[in-house]
């Protein structure tokens, strides 16, 4: 498999926000919850052996739900690092399973890789006709095209909505529904014809008219917004003291859940109104934004210009709390 295979994003900031975790840490513990191509994986474990070359050894589980990912990793990591197929939704018994109380750093990266979208027999991309499929594990769950086969105007109208931020959801809905696409090439061109006139030009010629419809469809079929409130409960308590949890995202749903979330979790509990108690007792929240992190990070203009897939994510980072 290519090198290609997946570009990953925002790696120098990665090993900016986790990389110092794992130095503090007497016995470090790092997770890719979405290891791709192993892109993200690699670029910690040299950050790490740079900043402690004398320190103990780096444990490293790696996991992805989709086993092409994971044949890739394979061939580019070292033989220690322990590869799970998993989605990060099921973070907990992964951990549970590799005698893993609490992890020192985190990584999630939500986005699609390369390789699925540029693999048209996927079917998570319009570019090329193709079954639609759009799993991320080809081995589970429903493809996008028996959903279309039984869905219907209205579920499918709110699944636009909800997951894509369609304003024409009806109206494309209705239209899918009377054709019932089997194949990605289809799906597209129906999706471009029941588009409005008002959205296609606000939409411009940069963007294709069936792009949001494809992201609902793949958040849909592969339940990418359930699996991320999962992590979000669960990743924050996996840490160690001083550990730290970064989550790449791609578009305003992820990024708002995991903002409100991190929010959540940086505010301590507030006493009852009235109770005498001293500014030094009282409580502290359990986990903080780290300095300098408080707006996430974003690619420079470089980065972009290298990978314009890059150009809608952003990371952000939580730490537990010292106690």
């Amino acid at each position: 498999m290519s090198s290609e295979f997946h570009r990953p994003v925002l790696v120098r900031e990665v090993c900016e926000a986790l990389v110092p975790a794992l130095v503090r840490a007497e016995a470090p513990v790092f997770v890719d919850a979405t290891c791709g191509g192993a892109g993200h994986t690699l670029a910690v474990l040299a950050a790490y052996a740079d900043a402690r070359p004398e320190g103990p050894g780096l444990r490293a589980i790696a996991l992805d739900r989709d086993e092409e990912a994971l044949a890739e990793a394979r061939q580019r990591l070292p033989a220690e690092v322990e590869l799970v197929h998993s989605s990060f939704g099921r973070l907990p018994e992964v951990l549970d399973a590799a005698g893993v109380t609490a992890a020192t750093a985190i990584l999630a990266d939500l986005g699609v890789s390369s390789h699925q979208l540029d693999t048209g027999a996927r079917g998570f991309s319009f570019q090329v006709d193709a079954p639609l499929d759009m799993r991320m594990d080809p081995s589970r769950g429903v493809p996008a095209s028996q959903l279309l086969a039984d869905i219907s105007v209205a579920e499918l109208t709110q699944v636009l909505r909800d997951y894509g931020e369609e304003s024409d959801a009806a109206r494309i809905a209705t239209a899918i529904v009377a054709v019932r696409p089997t194949t990605t090439g289809v799906l597209a061109k129906v999706v471009a014809a029941a588009m409005s006139a008002p959205q296609r030009r606000k939409l411009g010629l940069r963007i294709h008219p069936a792009t949001r419809t494809f992201q609902a469809l793949r958040i849909r079929v592969n339940d990418e917004l359930g699996e991320l409130d999962r992590l979000l409960s669960a990743a924050p308590e996996r840490l160690q003291v001083g550990g730290r949890l970064g989550i790449i995202t791609f578009h305003s749903l992820e990024d708002r859940a995991t903002k409100q979330r991190f929010t959540a979790l940086t505010r301590a509990e507030q006493p009852p109104p009235g109770l005498p108690i001293a500014a030094r007792d009282l409580p502290r929240p359990r986990f903080v934004v780290p300095a300098g992190w408080r707006q996430g990070a974003a690619p420079g203009d470089a980065e972009v210009a290298a990978n314009p897939r890059s150009r809608s994510s952003r990371l952000r980072v939580l730490e537990r709390a010292l106690p």
